[in-house]
């Protein structure tokens, strides 16, 4: 890895389940149709559980809880959360029990949705799955987690939660400093020169570490967050706020300016887990040029942004693509994709 550190980056407690590193991915058939030239970081490629963004986050917050003696671990997500897949994955490669809390984060009755993709594999795992009735009250579901964990500890456990809500230390961040220090040494090692970086932006951990690990390592170039959760004037604020937050974690002054911040939610609608026409071209597209697989949730997204800029401001350029995973996902959405599937035939 680059020699440079990060402030406390390298001595923090970890669980390491990557595959460091992760595939850095020329796609020459995308690049053709697009007029820019397009690459994949391919985070999908993790080998845990269908792997994903959420395991170079996870190995942070299972540090920590190893670190205090855990041997429960509870997490919030919605219905097909990766996140709470991999925490149940992590959970059964570490003996711990696990308890996912499952929020009604998006309005579908589709058996597809409840029972299979992340669903199956949780219950595979052997994760206990709670119902949570909201889906936009984090601090709610936060406070329902803790609950939880103190029933489990009057059953003579020792949980560690891991929250939805703001106001904690953003363990999950680190694995996208880490992983941008990563990609930068996959870069100059290959003497690729990127114009921009298309990341997702949900909670903030990936998109405000991955921004802060290249600002603290002297890239300047923009990162471009692709909204999948809330609007951009809510989610500017939520990476500038995280990127504070991975400073103090981390010890070390917050290279992040404002400016730095660049999220759009143009490709949102019609909200959180629910695909629109870009989202259903761009999982097609990538499918049928690269035999690359996305997800309706983020990466599809992702790419659909990645895809206008190539076609518009940034073609002749350079850029890279994060693919954050999610594979399991598109089972759940199979009867959605298989209708977009047949229409564009």
């Amino acid at each position: 890895m680059m020699e440079k550190t990060i402030g406390t980056l390298d001595t923090l407690p970890r669980v390491g389940f990557s595959a460091d590193p992760t595939p850095l991915e020329f796609l020459p058939n995308l690049t053709a149709a697009s007029g820019a030239n397009i690459y994949a970081k391919r985070d999908d490629s993790h080998p845990l559980a269908f792997g994903g963004n959420k395991v170079r986050q996870l190995e942070y917050y299972f540090g920590a809880a190893r670190e205090e003696g855990a041997d429960t671990i509870l997490i919030t997500g919605a219905v097909q959360s990766n996140f709470c897949r991999l925490t149940a994955a992590f959970a059964a490669k570490l003996g711990m029990e696990c308890h996912i809390q499952m929020e009604e984060r998006v309005p579908k009755d589709d058996p597809l949705y409840r029972q299979s993709g992340n669903v199956l594999i949780e219950r595979m795992l052997g994760a206990h799955l709670h119902p949570y009735p909201h889906g936009e009250d984090e601090a709610g579901a936060d406070a329902r987690l803790e609950e939880l964990a103190a029933e489990r500890r009057k059953a003579g456990r020792t949980p560690y939660v891991i929250h939805l809500a703001p106001g904690h230390p953003p363990f999950g961040a680190l694995g996208y400093v880490r992983a941008a220090r990563e990609t930068l040494e996959q870069l100059a090692q290959r003497g690729i020169e990127v114009d921009a970086f298309v990341v997702p932006s949900g909670s903030g951990a990936t998109h405000g570490g991955f921004l802060f690990g290249l600002r603290a390592l002297g890239c300047t170039a923009p990162v471009k967050g692709v909204c999948v959760r809330r609007p951009a004037d809510r989610q500017a604020p939520r990476i500038a706020s995280r990127c504070a937050e991975i400073a103090g974690l981390l010890g070390v002054d917050n290279p992040v300016a404002d400016a730095d911040v660049d999220v759009t939610d143009a490709f949102l609608a019609p909200g959180y887990g629910q695909l629109n026409a870009a989202a259903e071209e761009a999982i097609l597209h990538a499918a049928r040029t690269e035999a690359l697989m996305l997800d309706p949730v983020y990466s599809g997204k992702t790419m659909a942004a990645a895809l206008a800029l190539a076609r518009g401001e940034m073609k002749g350029r350079t850029l890279l693509f994060l693919h954050t995973g999610g594979t399991p996902a598109i089972f759940a959405y199979g009867n959605a994709l298989s209708t977009a599937a047949a229409h564009r035939a």
